[in-house]
């Protein structure tokens, strides 16, 4: 049989494959997060019907005479080049601004996605689309986030908690006017304390024109004595007295004429509260705002890298899996070397070219025609040689 036939097929075969491909890239030029692929061709095995000589004192040498046998596909490659942005003001939805995966737990198998659609679940995790749960670090009591750790579930919901903070420190701010007559009424003005468990408890400092000046007084037998020169407090004037076991700043008190405005206020401390927002940053650090007025992370989510993202195994729903060319993966937060940014409000579309797609198509097309040509072709010859004997 003619070689050519057998020629024709494996390109028929080829460009079949790349229209395979080039179709399923039209079909997701809406989807986030897709990369385009395309397919790369190589010759197969050629058979030798001459062999090369090499040159002689009286004659030179030859070349090998080789006849190709076809067409097959070497490889088809991922482009995982940036898409475009698509603005959503959705907070759950996050894009990466260059290398890197977001990491997703499914059952036993982790695997990895540039699709950041995401969504909480009935438990305040972080799902795709096809429900693979967001990994990342959750922050630690005293607010700080273990990145080196182990990756694993962000819960955000109304059961997550930003813990009490107990009142180490209190000040009192304003001015205390000087023609206030000794022995007047005091004024007196009530902090809110927070102990460890949020438990909250009102103690008093109270104010007293004396004919010195004025006295601070705490709720503990604590006093200060506050003398003022030109409306300022004097050198040795009393800096603090204590209520409730925490000390009160005294020292930008003032005593001007005319205002009585003197007031007391706790500087932290605060009972729990639950959370009711977050925001991302762009470092993926996940900002929770709670009921307390409290605003501290609560989370950061991770992102991953390979040293060959081109050998990743495509798992469907536009997620990806390690091969064994693809190498292991590089967990890190974003914004670290090698590693992109993220952006919150926003998803990445997909990087389908539809120019160059379509003009594939053509060329696949003809490719196939082509190829079907010396198909047609091989058969005629045939039929010439069986009517050679009629």
């Amino acid at each position: 049989m003619l070689r050519s036939l057998y020629s024709g097929i494996s390109g028929l075969r080829a460009h079949q494959t790349m229209l395979d491909v080039t179709g399923n890239n039209i079909a997701n030029v809406n989807t986030q997060g897709f990369k385009s692929s395309s397919v790369q061709f190589q010759d197969t095995l050629s058979q030798l019907t001459k062999s090369a000589s090499a040159p002689q004192l009286a004659d030179g040498g030859t070349n090998a005479a080789q006849v190709g046998l076809g067409v097959q596909m070497a490889g088809i490659s991922t482009n995982f080049a940036q898409g475009s942005s698509q603005s959503t003001g959705k907070s759950t939805d996050m894009m990466i601004s260059g290398d890197g995966f977001f990491v997703t737990k499914q059952g036993a198998d982790t695997l990895y996605t540039r699709a950041g659609a995401l969504n909480p679940d009935a438990q305040g995790r972080l799902v795709t689309a096809d429900g693979g749960i967001l990994q990342g670090w959750t922050a630690a009591a005293d607010g700080t986030i273990p990145t080196g750790g182990q990756v694993g579930e962000i819960v955000l919901s109304g059961q997550t908690l930003a813990p009490a903070v107990a009142t180490s420190r209190a000040t009192a701010s304003g001015n205390l006017p000087p023609e206030t007559a000794p022995g007047a009424a005091a004024l007196v003005r009530d902090i809110k304390v927070y102990d460890a468990s949020g438990k909250v408890t009102s103690a008093a400092v109270s104010f007293t024109r004396t004919a010195a000046g004025w006295t601070a007084a705490g709720d503990n037998g604590s006093s200060a004595t506050l003398t003022f020169t030109n409306g300022k407090q004097a050198a040795g004037s009393g800096a603090s007295v204590s209520v409730g076991g925490i000390p009160v700043d005294l020292s930008t008190v003032t005593g001007f004429a005319g205002l009585s405005t003197i007031s007391a206020k706790a500087d932290d401390g605060g009972a729990a509260g639950t959370l009711e927002t977050f925001s991302v940053s762009k470092d993926g650090t996940i900002v929770g705002s709670f009921s307390n007025g409290v605003t501290e992370p609560v989370g950061r989510i991770a992102l991953a890298t390979f040293t060959n993202p081109g050998g990743l195994e495509k798992a469907g729903n536009s997620s990806y899996k390690v091969s064994s060319n693809s190498g292991a993966a590089t967990v890190g937060t974003a914004g670290s070397a090698g590693i992109g940014t993220l952006t919150s409000g926003a998803l990445e579309m997909s990087n389908v070219d539809l120019s160059q797609e379509f003009t594939n198509l053509i060329v696949a097309q003809r490719g196939f025609q082509a190829n079907a040509r010396i198909i047609t072709t091989s058969d005629e010859v045939l039929q010439e040689l069986t009517n050679l004997k009629r």
